[in-house]
């Protein structure tokens, strides 16, 4: 006996249901079709800042914040348990950097999309995000409506940063990076790390604690340090590490 018309259609609906189960969606807008949600995690150890940001991007129909967390070491756990499409992460975090977490993703999981969302000059840091694994990069001082097109850009399959940085990427590929750096350009990940946790005020014994490293360690990091920027004291280098630091936040 053929099915009914009315138990074909049953049908058909229970098997559509089934196939969206997992597919989380958002309220029709002005009458218009439902639409699934790509889901962002969000890394960063500032509350206002996270919360906000999680904020903005909820009211958005396409988008949907699965998680947020403060520490570096919650990234991995994090993105196991919720699966995000994309993680936005900063910089500056309390037990590690952000380029050390960006370097972890892309070797544990090289499919999920990352943005930077940092205080830190894109100048400085914009090109290590990338070579480290972030698909974009965006300073804190843009607008909302940047930040949400850098989402949906990166989310995309594209690459997302500021004409400013993709013109001095540009013409760094096609000097085949032997342009014009400045002095703190020419310092290693660590090396910068390092600087800027001097700047931030932190003792010897403190930096060292921070990054797990041992104290003699961090002094070697120093002395590379003060010969590449020509500096003769631990207080010049401490100075220029402040002044660097406050510059970055202007």
């Amino acid at each position: 006996m053929k099915a009914k018309p009315a138990a074909r259609r049953a049908t058909r609906d229970r098997d559509s249901a089934r196939s969206t189960a997992n597919v989380k969606t958002k309220p029709p807008r002005a009458g218009g079709p439902a639409r699934a949600q790509r889901k962002v995690l969000l890394l960063d150890d500032h509350p206002v800042v996270r919360e906000a940001l999680a904020m903005r991007i909820d009211r958005e129909a396409d988008l949907t914040v699965c998680a947020t967390i403060d520490k570096a070491r919650q990234a991995l756990g994090a993105i196991e348990k919720h699966q995000p499409d994309l993680a936005i992460i900063d910089l500056s975090l309390p037990d590690g950097h952000g380029l050390e977490v960006l370097k972890d993703l892309r070797s544990t999981h090289p499919e999920l999309r990352v943005l930077v969302f940092s205080m830190h000059d894109e100048n400085l840091y914009g090109e290590r995000a990338l070579k480290s694994g972030a698909h974009g990069y965006v300073m804190k001082d843009e607008s909302p409506e940047s930040v949400l097109r850098a989402i949906r850009r990166v989310l995309s399959g594209e690459i997302a940063v500021s004409p400013r940085l993709a013109n001095r990427m540009l013409k760094s590929a096609v000097s085949g990076g032997t342009g014009e750096r400045t002095s703190i350009e020419s310092l290693s990940d660590r090396e910068l790390e390092i600087f800027q946790l001097m700047g931030g005020g932190l003792e010897t014994k403190e930096i060292a604690s921070r990054l797990h490293l041992g104290i003699k360690t961090i002094e070697t990091f120093r002395a590379r340090i003060k010969r590449k920027l020509g500096i003769g004291s631990i207080s010049e280098l401490i100075a220029l590490a402040a002044r660097s630091m406050a510059m970055s936040r202007l």
